[in-house]
């Protein structure tokens, strides 16, 4: 069975939901460093080891986050799973039929979301700025989720456990440190509502 494919509509939404700004970031990277964070995000990738290490090298207060968001990168399928796990608990039939996450295509939408939400995480962590969304892109993306009627409760249950399971990942005085950019996230996640 294929998957219908896209509207135009929501094809366009997809491509301005970018929810990641470096905007007010001038004063404090070098344009070359913001270079690197907006090529990762072009991609819509992680930062490379070549990335970190331009990072670390240029803005050498970002040595101890650089770890961290090595350390995230590379376990962040486990992240997710876990995510994904806590979602499952807390919601057993939401990707069953008449569930939020059915079928199989939609569940699959919201745990590469996840994997996205770490992402922009991670440039937030390692570039010390815990206001990294855009607030256009956020719009935009509440459209998307409002469009394709994508069940927020779970979103944000999703995001709490990628917060949960990121800090375990990373040593205890870091943890205070990192979490207001998980938390940053999940209150503008919060602040979606349906119309």
């Amino acid at each position: 069975m294929t998957k219908p494919p896209l509207s135009a509509a929501v094809r366009e939404l997809i491509h301005k939901a970018r929810i990641v700004s470096f905007a007010t970031w001038q004063s404090t990277h070098p344009p070359i460093v913001i270079q690197r964070f907006q090529a990762a995000d072009d991609e819509g990738r992680y930062l490379t080891d070549e990335d970190l290490d331009q990072i670390q090298q240029l803005v050498p207060s970002s040595t101890a986050l650089v770890i961290v968001t090595r350390e995230l990168r590379d376990r962040v399928n486990e992240i997710v799973d876990e995510a994904r796990t806590q979602v499952l608990n807390t919601f057993p039939k939401i990707t069953q039929p008449g569930g939020g996450l059915y079928p199989a295509a939609r569940a699959d939408a919201c745990w590469r979301d996840f994997w996205h939400f770490l992402r922009c995480i991670t440039y937030g962590i390692v570039g010390q700025h815990t206001d990294y969304t855009s607030t256009e892109g956020l719009h935009y993306m509440q459209l998307l989720y409002q469009e394709l009627q994508v069940p927020l409760d779970a979103m944000v249950v999703g995001l709490e456990g990628i917060k949960t399971a990121s800090l375990k990942r990373v040593a205890s005085e870091q943890q205070a440190q990192i979490s207001p950019y998980f938390d940053h996230l999940i209150e503008q996640l919060k602040q979606f509502q349906y119309g």
